[in-house]
């Protein structure tokens, strides 16, 4: 899929992908290091990107020397994140600033990723950056379909409304407008964007589409059997065919 793109657009561009991935975490103590079917969590996501074909440079902010030794052992540029941009209350916007001031060149296109959405099929990076290219965007984030989700919430007045349909004139499912959910496995835009906006979201937003699946992120202990499990029904065998050492 990748060479029919590259014939029909220029994929010159140069692709730089940055994981955000701070060494404090409450949820889970240390998560970005603890074994995920066999491999350090953060080093997921360098594998990932040392698959494509389109990203030329791979890079690890974090505050933390022990995740940035592990995903430099895995092949990741480092960067050294300052603790005031690695606190709880920090926005991850405000550490991707911080890398993109601390390279050495300006890329074309950045993705944006953390290590705790691992759930990506070995394509999806390249497949988001054709996507982006073809489409013509400035932004844009990896998703899926929000199907069969009737969403409610309580108003000022603790009172329960219907948001994304009403619940007094409910039609047929396939007469619903689709809904698109943030599976955070993949933001991708031009650094103007960010740089400008101070937001990973600017310009034309574009989304890439996910298996419903690919929806789910370790945030707590029991996310974490839970997504492993979806990881090994359903990219295990496509990781294991690359020569990757797997669990």
């Amino acid at each position: 899929m990748v060479d029919g793109y590259a014939k029909e657009c220029d994929m010159s561009r140069k692709v730089a992908a940055i994981i955000l991935a701070r060494g404090g975490s409450k949820g889970i103590p240390k998560k970005n290091i603890l074994k995920f079917c066999g491999h350090p969590l953060v080093a997921w996501t360098v594998m990932q990107c040392l698959n494509s074909k389109l990203i030329n440079d791979i890079y690890i902010s974090s505050d933390s020397d022990e995740i940035l030794e592990i995903a430099s052992s895995y092949g990741a540029k480092i960067i050294k994140r300052p603790d005031e941009f690695a606190q709880d209350h920090s926005k991850s916007e405000d550490a991707m600033i911080h890398a993109l001031k601390s390279l050495d060149y300006t890329p074309d296109i950045v993705l944006m990723l953390e290590p705790t959405a691992p759930l990506r099929r070995p394509d999806d990076f390249d497949n988001a950056i054709m996507q982006f290219i073809t489409e013509g965007w400035d932004s844009g984030f990896s998703g899926a379909l929000l199907q069969d989700f009737l969403i409610w919430k309580k108003n000022k007045d603790d009172i329960l409304e219907s948001v994304n349909y009403d619940y007094k004139n409910q039609g047929p499912r396939q007469e619903r407008e689709p809904d698109y959910v943030e599976n955070g496995a993949i933001f991708i835009f031009k650094p103007s964007v960010m740089l400008k906006n101070k937001n990973r979201f600017g310009g034309k937003i574009g989304i890439y589409l996910n298996e419903f699946w690919q929806s789910f992120e370790i945030d707590e202990p029991s996310d974490w059997r839970f997504v492993e499990l979806i990881f090994k029904t359903y990219l295990l065998e496509d990781y294991k065919k690359l020569g990757v050492k797997v669990c």
